[in-house]
């Protein structure tokens, strides 16, 4: 049985949509994965740690026959590939992908939690999800609700690198 997942990928650090690309690709390859609905791309100001270059934000919706562990697993191996290296949390990075829902699952283990714990802080991942499932539940507030809440100006689609996504993804 599939569940559906929603994903949020960012990066600031060398060509993050062709990240971006590269691990949809390889997620839409792999046989315990369907891809489903993407998100636009966003440019955001760094969140945590605010002296690095802004991020690429974007989010996509899979229906997965992974367990959760599993499927954190492939995202950890997918950042790698992506040339991801953990040096500071919150710092700059080629690749992130992080799981924000999983089916309606709440997940609470070392190194997997779902939904993602900051998620209702965050616009810049609020934003990227609000087009592809605004009317999800996180807590007792819609993921629509919960962006409405936090009203960031300096969260902008970016319509070039969106445009540019879908190109490598034909």
């Amino acid at each position: 049985m599939a569940t559906e997942a929603a994903l949020a990928f960012g990066g600031n650090l060398g060509d993050p949509v062709a990240a971006f690309a590269t691990a949809l690709a390889a997620l839409r390859r792999h046989p315990g994965v369907r891809l489903g609905r993407l998100s636009p791309v966003y440019r955001t100001a760094p969140w945590g740690k605010t002296d690095q270059p802004e991020f690429l934000n974007m989010a996509a919706l899979i229906e997965t026959t992974l367990a959760a562990e599993e499927l954190l697993a492939l995202c950890l191996e997918l950042e790698r590939a992506g040339g991801r290296e953990r040096r500071e949390r919150w710092g700059p990075r080629t690749l992130d992908i992080d799981i924000l829902t999983y089916g309606e699952e709440a997940i609470d283990r070392p190194g997997l939690q779902v939904p993602h714990p900051r998620i209702a802080e965050r616009a810049f991942v609020l934003a990227p999800l609000a087009q592809i499932m605004p009317d999800r539940k996180i807590g007792d507030r819609t993921v629509a609700a919960l962006l409405e809440a936090l009203a960031d100006e300096t969260i902008r689609r970016d319509e070039a690198a969106t445009r540019r996504l879908q190109a490598l993804l034909a």
